[in-house]
């Protein structure tokens, strides 16, 4: 910003140009026992490298690699207008080694990208401390991040975050749906309500003062529950149910030809959704833009149906056989009972 006394001949600095850097060492310094409690036996070295180091874990014969990479969205108006910054990290960390996990990968690690207009020390460290519980959740060591303070960029009090996730799994365990057939049934994993998806739509219907414990209610993290799936039986195929709901995320592990077919009466379905329909929300569209109870379907053979899905409650999750695949024509598609 221009100096008020043109006479004034100090040099200018990156503080006064808005940037204070000494904030974002003390937010390192801060945010380090946070990322220290996540750590696994593989990661190499301490926090502040120029890049996060993390040796391939043993006993793989032909390792691969997954990796995912989002955001929050509008989710995090909400966390702006409440003042509630300490949840918002397991969103970002769900929503990304979810996508991960359902290639039957197992999430190594996590980065995030935070940045805002002024650096808060107390909102970033809450944001950090929520991605670590986060990565405590899913098993994931979180080595490395970045933290930028962009004046202008952003709106005071506002911020904006991004993550991005790693994992491995044998090539010969790769889940892509192919095995999946007709006569296979849906297990549903319960939400906890809109995860990070359709916020938009939500923000527009919901009264934020009488819904911010629902708006800010955090995704599940369904790392746990995937592996156990997958160490009880034969899983053909997982969906995590995010941006496009229902309609959308099931096909893309099917198959042309493939029909999923769902009950919708065989899932109990979280409050924050019945308020959105009341407000006038079509069907098809919550269909469309929510998970509408289902944070992820899990595709199993008929006759491992009930020991997968005791297998997933284990872990922590609630877990109902929700629907089946049929034959049908043209590409694959979900059908509604």
């Amino acid at each position: 910003m221009p100096r008020k006394n043109d006479d004034d001949t100090r040099p200018l600095t990156y503080r006064e140009a808005g940037v204070d850097i000494d904030a974002g060492d003390a937010l390192v310094e801060r945010i380090k026992p946070h990322v220290r409690r996540t750590f696994r036996p593989e990661v190499i070295g301490d926090l502040g490298g120029f890049g996060g180091l993390f040796a391939v874990p043993r006993g793989f014969t032909d390792p691969v690699l997954v990796s995912g990479t989002d955001g929050v969205g509008t989710k995090l108006k909400v966390a702006f207008a409440t003042g509630k910054h300490d949840t918002i990290g397991i969103d970002l960390v769900a929503m990304c080694v979810n996508d991960v996990a359902v290639s039957g990968a197992e999430p190594l690690f996590f980065l995030d990208y935070f940045a805002s207009g002024k650096l808060e020390l107390d909102v970033a460290e809450a944001v950090v401390r929520g991605i670590a519980d986060g990565c405590r959740q899913a098993g994931c060591a979180l080595i490395g991040g970045e933290t930028a303070e962009l004046p202008g960029m952003y709106a005071d009090g506002e911020y904006d975050l991004a993550g991005f996730a790693v994992g491995i799994v044998e090539r010969n365990k790769i889940l892509d749906g192919a095995r999946i057939e007709p006569g296979d049934l849906v297990l549903g994993v319960a939400s906890s309500g809109l995860h990070s998806n359709g916020y938009s739509l939500a923000r527009q219907v919901l009264p934020l003062e009488s819904n911010a414990g629902l708006l800010l209610e955090p995704t599940r993290i369904y790392v746990k529950a995937v592996r156990a799936a997958l160490a009880a039986g034969d899983v053909r195929g997982f969906a995590h149910i995010t941006g496009g709901g229902l309609v959308d995320n099931p096909p893309r592990v099917l198959r042309d030809g493939l029909i999923m077919r769902l009950d919708e009466r065989r899932w109990p379905t979280p409050e924050v959704f019945a308020r959105i329909a009341a407000a006038g929300v079509s069907r098809g569209e919550m269909r469309r833009t929510f998970n509408c109870g289902l944070g992820l379907v899990v595709v199993v053979p008929r006759a491992e149906a009930e020991a997968i899905r005791a297998a997933i409650e284990s872990a922590g999750e609630r877990a109902f056989v929700v629907g089946d695949i049929v034959a049908g024509d043209g590409e694959a598609r979900v059908e509604f009972l």
